[in-house]
């Protein structure tokens, strides 16, 4: 088990544009070569953006993108015709295939903060795909067979348990709340990255929590 705490996330954005950016890999001028992916998972932002900020229009491509609400409201437009809002208990999905470009905003008048995980296809290109799971359930896994991975979302009460996936690797981030996991104490925007897992739990140390877990079949 690695674990990567929230204080160790490469800073980015633009602050004076109300943008503030916390990179878990290698990314953009933070370039690591020993940290540019761990299984299928290549980038995990947190991102906050003030009322009125957002991302211009900018491309993506060969990349599966999954965006997970923690406060706020996210509005996003895309080149396949999509317009959304993303809310907190929300899963949304951007299959960026062979080339989209999107814009992401916060037309709220709250601060919003959201995490978006991109995760490397197992076969590049195809045709660009978007899809939105209202109010996702904890006992209901989001399959994303293109890069041989399973999102869970876990909400604990204190000290109430959960079992971690056995899987070649499992990226595991605390969205919420503290929780103990094989000897470590994990707070809000840490993370594990756990490889060959078998018979481990996650525990609530002392308040509700909230999980995000990546179950992937290899790199």
């Amino acid at each position: 088990m690695d674990v990567r705490r929230a204080h160790e996330r490469y800073l980015g954005g633009d602050p004076a544009a109300g943008i503030e950016s916390r990179h878990a890999f290698s990314f953009g001028p933070h370039y690591d070569p020993g940290n540019l992916r761990f299984g299928a998972v290549i980038a995990c932002n947190e991102e906050h953006l003030g009322p009125g900020a957002g991302f211009g229009e900018h491309p993506h491509s060969h990349t599966e993108i999954v965006t997970w609400v923690v406060a706020g409201e996210l509005t996003h437009r895309d080149s396949t015709g999509e317009e959304t809002v993303i809310r907190p208990g929300d899963v949304q999905r951007l299959s960026a295939a062979s080339g989209v470009r999107h814009v992401e905003r916060n037309a709220g008048s709250a601060p919003l903060t959201f995490l978006q995980m991109w995760l490397a296809p197992l076969t590049p290109g195809g045709d660009p795909f978007y899809e939105v799971v209202r109010g996702i359930a904890d006992s209901t896994p989001y399959a994303l067979p293109e890069a041989g991975a399973m999102l869970h979302v876990r909400r604990l009460s204190a000290g109430e348990r959960t079992a971690v996936p056995d899987a070649p690797y499992v990226y595991l981030h605390v969205v919420r709340g503290d929780v103990h996991l094989d000897g470590e104490h994990l707070h809000p925007g840490d993370a594990a990255r756990l490889t060959d897992t078998k018979d481990t739990e996650a525990v609530a140390a002392n308040a509700s929590a909230e999980l995000l877990l990546w179950e992937m079949r290899g790199a």
